[in-house]
């Protein structure tokens, strides 16, 4: 009778084993291979060689970009270079990208950029928020931007016990944000072990000087985030889930749910065209590839552009896709008067002509 049990648990046990691994490949896509989609006027940005993970663009056509992330699982091309941000100027015919300077007194040395946001006050300063791992850690980073002399002011580092696997984050206000934690975990174990078992214990974060507080839950993983023109609406990416969450902004800061659009591929950073609203995505058509890194199968990039997303039937279309053989990883997708920037998690940059 015990050996009858004990073959029966193994059993059981095999069998939700199986289980959640063909859920952990079905969230990852890994079956899937992407047809290419090409645009007639693309050219790799130099200068960018570790990376351009998020992309955030100012009304007058400045484009911050984050470079260098080292994360968890995933491949760094220069694993000992401090992360840096760069600037482009996309009203000049030929942009290129120049490395801001950061200011004293800031550590470098552990700079780890991931999402970022900026935030134009009412004098017009311009604020850039960036997510950073230091030491795998997480803290977000608060700089205001010198245009004159291309820098960036250090103002603070804000850490909180919410905010605690970071990935993107908004600007709502000079010092307030609503921030994404696309793990329960920090540990990588631990992260891996909760992607496996398909939890979903991610979440957003509302963050100002005077509240912290969860606002949204129940995530595979929580990464894009951004806001609608009419500053309405939050859109949340869930990169597992493979879809966009649109929720309302209530006069307290917390969410509600309004609709969720499902897409059939791994949606990373989101970012809003401020004139029509459209959502421009960075996506990984296949995860597991992104992980694995083989240098015969490398992971793709994908573009996609959603239009009317608050209408029944929102319109999807892809824009650009690429079996990573130009460029893999893409993680953001950026527009600004008939010209797309599409960054990486890891690799190149590319500047396309719409």
């Amino acid at each position: 009778m015990g050996k009858l049990l004990a073959v029966a648990l193994v059993g059981i046990a095999a069998a939700l084993a199986a289980e959640r691994l063909l859920g952990f490949r079905n969230r990852l896509n890994a079956s899937r291979e992407v047809a290419p989609v090409s645009l007639p006027s693309c050219r790799l940005i130099k200068g960018i060689e570790s990376g351009s993970e998020d992309i955030d663009i100012l009304p007058n056509g400045l484009a911050f970009i984050s470079s260098g992330l080292k994360y968890p699982g995933l491949k760094s091309f220069a694993p000992d270079k401090p992360g840096e941000i760069f600037l482009m100027d996309l009203n000049e015919d030929n942009p290129r990208a120049v490395e801001l300077r950061i200011s004293r007194g800031f550590d470098l040395a552990s700079f780890n950029p991931h999402g970022i946001s900026t935030y134009v006050d009412r004098d017009d300063s311009v604020y850039l928020f960036v997510v950073n791992h230091p030491h795998q850690k997480s803290t977000v980073e608060l700089f205001k931007f010198v245009e004159d002399d291309n820098s960036l002011v250090h103002l603070k580092t804000i850490q909180h016990d919410l905010l605690t696997s970071v990935n993107d984050i908004v600007a709502m206000g000079p010092d307030s944000f609503y921030a994404t934690n696309d793990h329960y975990f920090s540990d990588f174990i631990l992260m891996f072990m909760e992607m496996f078992l398909g939890l979903t214990w991610s979440n957003v974060v509302y963050y100002s000087p005077k509240e912290v507080k969860e606002v949204a839950a129940g995530f595979y993983s929580a990464n894009g985030i951004n806001i609608s023109p009419d500053r309405k609406y939050i859109y949340v990416a869930d990169i597992f889930d493979h879809n966009v969450h649109v929720m309302e902004k209530q006069a307290n800061w917390n969410l509600t749910h309004v609709k969720t659009l499902q897409l059939d591929t791994l949606v990373d950073n989101l970012s809003i065209d401020p004139h029509t609203g459209d959502i421009w995505i960075g996506c990984h058509p296949n995860g597991m590839k992104l992980f694995y890194n083989d240098p015969e199968n490398l992971p793709a990039s994908e573009v996609l552009r959603i239009q009317n997303i608050l209408s029944e039937e929102p319109a999807v279309t892809r824009v650009y896709a690429d079996n990573g053989s130009v460029l893999q990883g893409s993680s953001v997708a950026s527009v600004y008067e008939g010209k797309l920037l599409i960054g990486t998690v890891f690799h190149r940059a590319l500047y396309c002509e719409l």
